[in-house]
C-alpha cells in the first residue's frame, strides 16, 4: 500500500514535469527550425531578387557599351559619308577595323534607304566573317522607326532578336548616324546572349535564364543549353505577359532541371524606356534543405541533451521531495498499526523537515498518552473485573436468604389464608421476594454476558408462540393500564435456531421496557418479516410503543448496563407501572443474548417527548438457515 501510494505521489510529481518538458522541446524545436528554415528562404528569396537587379543592371551596362561602340563606329572618319552615298565597299573598309578592334560580335550598317551596306559577325570559331546578304534587319521594330523618321536625334532602340545568318540570339542596340545634322543610316551592335549570360551568372551569383516574346527559353546558364532544356525552362505566354508588365521581380515557382530543383524569380528586361524581353534568375534549394535538414537535426540533438538533462535535475529533486514523503509515509503507517515507536528520522530545514518533527512529537506525545489509557484501561478492566466478581458473588449469597424468606412467605400465605390483613402481608414479602429474584437473575445473566459463558440450547423456535408466551405474564399489566398489544406476521415466520429460554428473556426485557416507557391507554405492535435476499438468511421483529420515545444521543447507551433514561428518583416502584423503575440490566441483557446468537438489535426513535409520545421501535434481526 506504501509503495502504490508513493508511485502515485512520484507520478504527480514527475509526470506533469516530464510532459511540460517533452511539450516544450517538441515546440523549441519546430519553433527554431521553422525560423531558421524560414530565415533561409528569405536569404534566398532576397538573394534571388538582387540577383534579378545585378542582371538588369548588368544589362544596362552593356547597353551603354553597345551605345559608346556603336557611336564610335558612327563617328568613323568617312562612315556617315560612305551610308550617305551608299558606298558598300568604303562603309566595308572603315567598319571592319573597328569591328576587330572594339572586339564586337555583330555590326550591321543600314543607309538611309533602307539599304544592308555592312554585316560583320564573329563565327563559331571566332573569326571575323562577312555577310554579303540580306538579313532584313532594315525592317526590325528598333531600325523601322529611325528609317522612317529620319531623325538625327532619336533616341537609342535595343532589342532582342535571332540573327539569320547564325540562328542565334542577340542583344542589339541600333543608334541614328549623323553628317553635319542630318540623317544618313543607323549603326546596329549586336552581343550574343550566350556571350552576355556567363558574365551575368558571375555578376550575380546565380544561374539565368533568358525568353524570348514568346515565352520559349532562349538562353540559359542551366547545364547544357539544348532544345530540351530550353522546353523545359518555357513560360506560357500569358506568363510572359505577366512578367514583361510586372513593375519588379516576381518570385516564381520552383523547377527542376537534370535531377536538381531550383528556385526563380522572373522579371522584365528593361533597359532605358525600351521593355525588351523576360529573363529569370535561379538559386538552387539545396542549401536551403541541407541548412533546414542540419539546423534541424542540430536542434534537435540539442533539445535532447537539454531534455534529459532537466528531466536528470527533475528526478533529483523529485527524490528529494518524494523519499522524505515515502520515510513519512511508512512512519504513519507503522504508526497506525500500533507501533508507537516509530520515527520518521528526516532532518532538513525545509517545511517537509518541519511536518517531520511535528509529526515525530506528537507520535511521542501519542505514545505517552497511549501508555497511561492504557494503564488506566487496566485500572479499569480490574475495577469492572471486580465489579463482576462482586455482582456474582452478592448474587449467589443473596440467593440462599431469599430462597428461605420466599419459601417461609409461601408457608405463610398458606397458614393466614384466613386473615386477609396477614394474607396481605405475607403476599407483599412473596412479590417483594420475587422482584428481588428477578434482580439477582439479571445481575447473574450480566455475569455469565461479560464472561462469554452463555450456554446456548438451540432449538427450532417459533415466534408466535413464544410471544404468546410472554403476552399472558403481561395481562393483568396490559389490563390495568389499558395497554393494547398487537402481532402480526409471526406465524408466517420460518423456525430459527435459538435458545427459546434465552430468546424469550431477552423479549421479556425489550417488552416491558416498552410496557414501562408507554403512558397509559397506549399499544404496542410486534411484527416480523422474513428477509430471504440478505446473507445469511434473516428474520427481522420489530417492537414498536406509543411510548416517550428516546433521544438520539442515547440509542446506544441504553442497551449499556446499569443505564437509566430520565430521574431515577422520579422512577416509578412497580415493575410494570408508567416509568417504573429496575437496576437497568434489561436491554443489557436482551443485547448479549441476540448477539450471542450471530444476530443484531438496535432502536429507532424520532427522540424524547412525554407530550407527543413519538415512540420507539427495536429491532431484533436473527440469522435462520437458507
Amino acid at each position: 500500500m506504501a509503495q502504490k501510494f508513493f508511485m502515485s505521489i512520484r507520478l504527480k510529481v514527475i509526470l506533469p514535469y516530464l510532459l511540460l518538458t517533452i511539450v516544450v522541446s517538441v515546440i523549441g524545436v519546430y519553433v527554431v527550425t521553422r525560423l531558421v528554415s524560414n530565415t533561409i528562404q528569405e536569404r534566398l528569396t532576397n538573394q534571388l531578387l538582387e540577383a534579378g537587379r545585378v542582371v538588369a543592371d548588368s544589362f544596362i551596362r552593356q547597353e551603354v557599351r553597345h551605345v559608346e561602340t556603336a557611336r564610335i563606329i558612327g563617328y568613323t572618319r568617312g562612315l556617315a559619308e560612305a551610308l550617305a552615298s551608299e558606298d558598300r565597299r568604303a562603309a566595308l573598309t572603315l567598319s571592319e577595323p573597328a569591328f576587330s578592334g572594339l572586339g564586337l560580335e555583330n555590326l550591321i550598317l543600314i543607309s538611309a534607304q533602307g539599304d544592308e551596306l555592312v554585316h560583320l559577325i564573329l563565327n563559331e570559331n571566332g573569326k571575323l566573317q562577312r555577310v554579303d546578304q540580306n538579313t532584313g534587319v532594315a525592317s526590325s521594330l528598333i531600325v523601322t522607326p529611325f528609317l522612317i523618321n529620319k531623325n538625327a536625334d532619336d533616341p537609342p532602340r535595343r532589342a532582342l532578336g535571332v540573327n539569320l545568318v547564325n540562328d542565334q540570339t542577340y542583344y542589339y542596340t541600333a543608334l541614328p548616324v549623323v553628317l553635319n545634322g542630318e540623317f544618313t543610316g543607323v549603326v546596329v551592335v549586336g552581343t550574343s546572349i550566350y556571350h552576355i549570360l556567363p558574365f551575368l551568372k558571375s555578376t550575380s551569383l546565380a544561374d539565368v535564364i533568358m525568353y524570348g516574346g514568346d515565352g520559349q527559353a532562349i538562353g540559359t546558364t542551366l547545364g547544357v543549353a539544348d532544345q530540351s532544356t530550353l522546353g523545359l525552362l518555357s513560360i506560357t505566354k500569358d506568363a510572359y505577359q505577366q512578367v514583361i508588365t510586372s513593375k519588379d521581380i516576381v518570385k516564381g515557382s520552383n523547377i527542376e532541371v537534370a535531377g536538381r530543383f531550383y528556385s526563380v524569380a522572373r522579371g522584365p528586361l528593361q533597359v532605358g524606356n525600351d521593355r525588351i524581353g523576360v529573363f529569370a534568375v535561379a538559386l538552387p534549394l539545396d542549401f536551403v534543405l541541407k541548412s533546414a535538414a542540419d539546423s534541424r537535426t542540430t536542434y534537435v540533438i540539442l533539445f535532447t541533451v537539454v531534455f534529459f538533462f532537466v528531466l536528470l535535475i527533475g528526478f533529483v529533486v523529485s527524490r528529494l521531495i518524494i523519499n522524505p514523503l515515502y520515510s513519512l509515509v511508512n512512519t504513519s503507517q507503522a504508526i497506525a498499526g500500533g507501533d508507537l515507536q516509530q520515527r520518521t528520522g528526516i532532518r532538513s530545514n525545509d517545511e517537509i523537515g518541519t511536518l517531520a518533527n511535528t509529526f515525530d512529537e506528537m507520535t511521542s506525545r501519542l505514545q505517552a498518552h497511549t501508555l497511561e489509557l492504557e494503564r488506566m484501561n487496566q485500572i479499569l478492566r480490574n475495577i469492572d473485573k471486580t465489579k463482576t466478581n462482586f455482582i456474582q458473588i452478592s448474587a449467589h449469597e443473596l440467593r440462599t436468604p431469599l430462597t428461605l424468606i420466599m419459601g417461609y412467605s409461601q408457608m405463610l400465605e398458606q397458614e393466614t389464608k384466613n386473615n386477609p390483613d396477614l394474607l396481605a402481608l405475607s403476599q407483599g414479602i412473596l412479590e417483594g421476594s420475587e422482584r428481588m429474584t428477578d434482580i439477582i437473575d439479571s445481575m447473574l445473566d450480566v455475569s455469565r454476558i461479560d464472561s462469554n459463558t452463555l450456554l446456548l440450547r438451540k432449538t427450532g423456535l417459533r415466534f408466535d408462540l413464544l410471544v404468546n408466551k410472554i403476552n399472558k405474564k403481561f395481562e393483568a399489566a396490559f389490563a390495568e393500564r389499558s395497554l393494547k398489544m398487537t402481532v402480526e406476521g409471526l406465524a408466517d415466520l420460518p423456525l430459527v435456531p435459538a435458545d427459546p429460554d434465552l430468546i424469550q428473556k431477552a423479549f421479556y426485557h425489550i417488552i416491558i421496557n416498552a410496557i414501562k416507557f408507554t403512558p397509559d391507554g397506549g399499544s404496542i405492535y410486534i411484527s416480523g418479516k422474513y428477509l430471504n435476499g440478505s446473507q445469511p438468511p434473516q428474520v427481522q421483529i420489530a417492537i414498536r410503543d406509543t411510548g416517550i420515545g428516546i433521544d438520539s444521543a442515547l440509542h446506544r447507551l441504553v442497551f449499556e448496563k446499569f443505564n437509566q433514561t430520565g430521574d431515577v428518583l422520579l422512577h416509578s416502584s412497580g415493575k410494570t407501572k408508567f416509568k417504573g423503575g429496575g437496576p437497568g440490566l434489561g436491554l443489557a441483557i436482551a443485547r448479549g443474548v441476540i448477539e450471542a446468537h450471530g444476530g443484531q438489535i438496535w432502536v429507532e426513535s424520532e427522540g424524547h417527548n412525554e407530550e407527543t409520545c413519538p415512540g420507539s421501535t427495536f429491532f431484533i434481526a436473527l440469522p435462520v438457515d437458507a
